[in-house]
């Protein structure tokens, strides 16, 4: 790897409690695991140089497929952030720019994980998001109350990108478990460039998600030919 090397790192422990216990990332998805479809994306992204997978305690990686840019599987932790932290052990020196990703994000459009890494090579810190489009209102007691501008709002999504450096520190000054690296980088007041990020790029969470990725997976997978 050059210097300024890319690394993906790929959170798959997750246990699938939005998805009734089920590994979602191990689920059929046109005829290979969820998780094996997102590592064929990022291989396909001729800018990254390597992907570690960080995966569940015990498990053997025998669904790793030959020609994919895995470098190296870490058992993953208990929470991403936890995972995430061990990946970041394996890192090889030079690495310079790492991102990570939701293995169950199998959508990602190559350009978009390009346009992510040459934004964390200009900032630092960058990740894909969407505009919220929808009407949004909070609730409580199963009743609507006020409404919330979608003025300035975003739906996060991954990858998100950094430089090695600025990942390391923000992760090494954690003081609590948060949602995504994004609020890590925050936290230390490190700016973070908005990335335009595809609605369809979703995280396979709920059974209604999977649904619909079953669904649009033939018209996807014919485009990436």
């Amino acid at each position: 790897m050059n210097r300024s090397s890319v690394v993906v790192i790929v959170p798959a422990a997750g246990a699938g409690k939005r998805m009734g216990g089920v590994r979602k990332q191990f689920r059929i998805l046109g005829g290979a695991p969820v998780i094996v479809q997102t590592l064929r994306a990022l291989t396909r992204c001729k800018d990254v140089d390597a992907i570690v997978v960080a995966t569940p305690a015990g498990d053997s990686a025998d669904w790793l497929e030959a020609g994919l840019r895995v470098s190296a599987t870490v058992s993953g932790g208990g929470t991403r952030q936890e995972s995430v932290a061990r990946a970041m052990a394996v890192l090889p020196p030079e690495a310079g720019i790492v991102l990570v990703h939701d293995a169950v994000r199998p959508f990602i459009e190559t350009q978009a994980v390009s346009a992510v890494i040459a934004a964390a090579r200009t900032a630092g810190a960058a990740a894909l998001a969407a505009p919220a489009v929808d009407t949004m209102r909070y609730g409580s007691g199963g009743l609507f109350n006020a409404a919330v501008s979608r003025s300035g709002l975003y739906l996060m999504q991954t990858p998100q990108g950094f430089r090695r450096r600025v990942l390391e520190e923000a992760m090494a000054a954690a003081e609590s478990v948060e949602t995504d690296e994004v609020a890590l980088v925050q936290r230390m007041n490190h700016p973070v460039t908005i990335v335009p990020g595809c609605r369809s790029n979703i995280k396979i969470t709920t059974q209604e998600d999977w649904e619909w990725a079953a669904t649009q997976w033939p018209c996807w997978e014919a485009r990436q030919q």
